[in-house]
């Protein structure tokens, strides 16, 4: 059994959130299956709005938000890797506007070629998140699998009137987000070989970095949705957000942020295949990408920031709300009413 030097990376093609199922190829899934046709009225939020979560009414004050999340290894460390794991599924309960309340775990480990001790690992790093998050790693399963693959199945709460969905975006919403882009460039280049110790840990600063401020505007009816930005990278999870709302959005590229140093890589061509993948499955919705451009709009992020939409004429409490609780966020566009693309860029 291997137990030094091991590369969880090698272990796959794709990397944490960069390999989830193609969008279309989800979307014939989601629509042939009869899975999702969802009655049960206490299920206030089902599978039909492309949700971050699931929410279900238990009382007049109290909903459940659950969801799961698990992908193969982003990084080669595996404390690391359960860090990063832990931090993308809890973002989905902040993303709802809820609170989490515990987690369990799930883990497929190849326990014949790479050693227990690194599966513990992966659980350690997940538990040191799951405490900055004030919940506890509950439970879980395993199965012995030949991909190492780590995720999260967490349980949040929320008020049931205070629920924050990817559709609820008004037109003349300015549209703000919290982590800057990149991961999945930076993942790319480590899975390479060719990541530099500095832009690792930018890596790992964002990616382990939680979403907690969804907690606090969940609280507020000034912020009308919120999602965050995943495996389809902003570009995809921007449609569904506008789409969701009938509505389109404008961005300008020189608003996004980047981390620090993903510009170099690009200019290698070192960023994920699923980059393209997401490209071509957005591309025809969109108006104004030129060149490299489409590798920042679609580059899948694991543990991305949240994208949120805000009322123009609340603008500055927004921003106060934000420096009271120390976060950081971009504005980079405004929703619109329907036009023929979904989404512009300039």
């Amino acid at each position: 059994m291997e137990t030094q030097a091991t590369r969880l990376t090698e272990w796959s093609e794709g990397s944490g959130c960069g390999c989830k199922i193609a969008p279309a190829i989800l979307d014939q899934i989601l629509t042939t299956s009869n899975s999702f046709n969802q009655t049960d009225p206490k299920l206030l939020v089902g599978n039909s709005g492309k949700d971050d979560a699931a929410v279900y009414q238990v009382s007049e004050d109290i909903a459940i938000i659950n969801t799961v999340d698990f992908f193969t290894p982003i990084v080669d460390d595996p404390f690391d890797f359960g860090r990063i794991a832990a931090a993308n599924a809890i973002s989905d309960v902040y993303a709802m506007g809820g609170k989490p309340i515990f987690a369990n775990a799930i883990l497929s480990w190849p326990v014949e070629k790479l050693a227990p001790e690194l599966a513990a690992k992966v659980l350690e790093g997940a538990k040191s998140i799951c405490k900055t998050a004030g919940i506890e790693l509950a439970g879980g399963h395993s199965i012995a699998a030949k991909d190492p693959i780590f995720g999260l199945s967490v349980n949040g709460i929320v008020h049931p009137r205070k629920i924050k969905t990817n559709k609820g975006a008004k037109a003349g919403d300015l549209i703000f987000l919290t982590k800057p882009l990149g991961i999945g460039v930076l993942a790319t280049a480590l899975k390479r070989q060719k990541i530099k110790e500095t832009d690792y840990l930018n890596l790992l600063d964002t990616a382990c970095r939680l979403n907690q401020i969804g907690a606090v505007l969940g609280n507020h009816e000034e912020v009308h949705a919120m999602t965050d930005v995943t495996g389809f990278g902003l570009l995809g999870h921007l449609i569904e957000m506008a789409e969701g709302a009938g509505l389109s959005a404008e961005i300008e590229i020189e608003r996004l942020p980047l981390i620090e140093g993903i510009q170099d890589y690009i200019n290698q061509f070192i960023f994920p295949d699923n980059t393209y993948r997401n490209w071509n499955a957005f591309n025809s919705k969109t108006e104004g990408v030129k060149g490299m451009d489409l590798v920042k709009l679609c580059d899948p992020q694991t543990s991305g920031g949240l994208l949120i939409a805000v009322a123009p004429e609340n603008q500055t409490w927004f921003e106060n709300t934000l420096q009271a609780e120390n976060q950081v966020a971009w504005e980079i566009g405004k929703f619109t009413e329907k036009l023929d693309f979904t989404v512009k860029v300039s």
